[in-house]
Formats: C-alpha cells, sequence, structure tokens
C-alpha cells in the first residue's frame, strides 16, 4: 500500500500545485519521483513528528493542502497534543498518513504497533478516520480526503498486501464494498484484515455450511448507522473484526448503536486483546497470538450463530 500511496501522491502533485507531503524522515527513496518532478513540494521533517504535525496545520490555515506521512505510531500518539489542539480545534484540512497500521511491524515490538488509533480519535471533534483495506480503495479515499477539505487521518498497510477489489470498482469514503455474499451471518471487516475475514467466509461455506457475507469497511468514523440497522435485520448475527484493541474499536462503536437503537441482535466483536504483545514475530503471528487470523474468525462465527440460535 505505500507504494501506490508514494505513486498516487506524486501524480495528485503534479496536479494540484497546493499539495504539500510532509514525511517524518521516513521514505525518502519511496517519494524520488515526487522529488524530482515537485521538489518543492516534498519535506522531509526528520524525527520531529510534533514539529511536522504543527507545520502541517499552518500550511492548511494558509490555504496549501498538507499530507502528513510516517509510521503510524509515531504520526499519532507521538504529536497528539499537535492533531487535538493544531488540527482538530482549527478544523484543520489536514491529511494524516500513518503508514505500517495495526500489527504491520509487529516485529518490532509494541513501540511500533497502532492498536489505539481508532479509540482517540474517535473521542476527538472534527476528524474523520478512514481505514482502506487495499491500494485501490487507498488511491479513492485519499483523492477524495484531500479534495474534502476535512481533517482526516488514513490509517494504511505496510506493503505486499494483496487487492481485494479492482481499482474500477474501488468505493469512496463511507461506503463499503460486499465482497462475500452471504445469508447467516455478516462479517465487517476493517482494513487490512480483509483477506482473513474472506478466507473465514470460505472456509465457513466450504467446511461447516455457513454462508457468511464479508463487508469491507473502509471508514470508521463516522461511521454508517444505516447500514449497520440495515445489516441487523439481515442476518442472523453480526461479527466484526479489526486490527485494533477491542477498546474504543470499530466493535465497540457497533455495538454501542446498536444498544443505543435497542435492536438485540448478537454480535461479537473480534480484535486485540487489552494486553501489550511482549512477543516478536511476523504480523501473521501477531494475527494468531490475538485472535484475529481466518481460524479464529471461523470459530467466532460458529460460537455467535449457535448463541443467535438458542
Amino acid at each position: 500500500m505505500r507504494n501506490a500511496f508514494a505513486a498516487e501522491v506524486t501524480a495528485m502533485a503534479a496536479e494540484d500545485s497546493k499539495l504539500v507531503l510532509l514525511s517524518g524522515d521516513i521514505g525518502n527513496r519511496l517519494f524520488d519521483k515526487l522529488k524530482g518532478s515537485c521538489p518543492d513540494q516534498f519535506m522531509n521533517c526528520g524525527i520531529a513528528e510534533a514539529n511536522m504535525m504543527s507545520v502541517a496545520a499552518g500550511m492548511a490555515l494558509s490555504g496549501l493542502h498538507p499530507i502528513v506521512y510516517t509510521i503510524t505510531p509515531f504520526t499519532t500518539t507521538r504529536c497528539l497534543e499537535q492533531i487535538r489542539v493544531g488540527v482538530a480545534y482549527h478544523n484543520a484540512p489536514v491529511v494524516i498518513v500513518g503508514t505500517g497500521s495495526g500489527l504491520s511491524y509487529a516485529s518490532l515490538g509494541p513501540t511500533h504497533h497502532s492498536l489505539e488509533d481508532f479509540a482517540i480519535f474517535r473521542a476527538i471533534p472534527n476528524i474523520r478516520v478512514l481505514t482502506p483495506y487495499d491500494a485501490p480503495s487507498l488511491r479513492t479515499v485519499l483523492r477524495e480526503a484531500v479534495g474534502s477539505g476535512v481533517p482526516t487521518y488514513i490509517r494504511i498497510g505496510k506493503k505486499g498486501e494483496k487487492d481485494l477489489v479492482p481499482q474500477e470498482n474501488a468505493v469512496g469514503i463511507g461506503k463499503t464494498a460486499v465482497v462475500r455474499d452471504g445469508s447467516d451471518i455478516c462479517i465487517l471487516s476493517v482494513g487490512t484484515i480483509g483477506p482473513e475475514a474472506i478466507a473465514a467466509a470460505d472456509a465457513l461455506r466450504e467446511d461447516h455450511g455457513i454462508s457468511a457475507e464479508v463487508v469491507l469497511v473502509n471508514t470508521v468514523k463516522p461511521l454508517d448507522h444505516a447500514l449497520i440497522s440495515s445489516l441487523s435485520e439481515r442476518f442472523r448475527a453480526l461479527l466484526t473484526v479489526e486490527e485494533h484493541s477491542t477498546n474504543g474499536g470499530f466493535g465497540e462503536y457497533v455495538s454501542a448503536h446498536l444498544a443505543q437503537k435497542d435492536i438485540h441482535a448478537p454480535i461479537v466483536c473480534l480484535g486485540t486483546r487489552d494486553e501489550f504483545m511482549h512477543t516478536v514475530g511476523s504480523q501473521n503471528y501477531a494475527r494468531e497470538y490475538f485472535h484475529i487470523d481466518a481460524g479464529s474468525i471461523v470459530t467466532a462465527a460458529k460460537d455467535c450463530l449457535s448463541r443467535a440460535a438458542d
């Protein structure tokens, strides 16, 4: 996804002289084409993320179109005050991009995990939270975010993610993509965990005779309340899965909506536990550790449907 991001930003910069990419001393070679074609529209701000965010806020309030880019924890929690006060409070149209989100950097330990960002930004006014699930989704929502004039946080993966939807079918902000049709249970998959949800749906159908629909979600905030209500009426149960803590995550957001609307729909919310992961390993290992891999989704879906039948 980061290669797709670099290519799309380079194309957008050629179209928009006000677009500026600010990087936190990362991806310098990744942006060689941008620096070559639009040298005045790239700034390496060094390992000074808080300052970078304040610079971006000032640029946005001056009429420029800044995009801030670095590894997710360093463009979120490290400069949270600057985001809250400089960007959100002033409603400054900064697009904040966190690369290597969730457990992408599982091998580097908890300092590089980002499992709290949904919860943080859900509580801060004015900021929209986007979770593209593949490169085509990223290209689409990035362009919409920059053109919208709304403060936006976009959480992306690292590299090697599979395209789940063709570019011509990529949906924009606030929309979802159905990649598996079903009738028993709906799996709402947030961001780059999509391949695990799809694999789980296929296994449920082939091995257990369970018809699972998979809905790819690219927008955590604002929540599509009408969609959630509609899905709760269509399916016997709902299951959410995200590479984020269950505390303050998308699943909790969905559950709160159901409770507030007095909708009694069986739901299971899968995400990371309320603990730090003190072991290191691949992203796949980390997903298994936190029980958000395909096999764990299958088990949770079966359990949820069993409860719904009682």
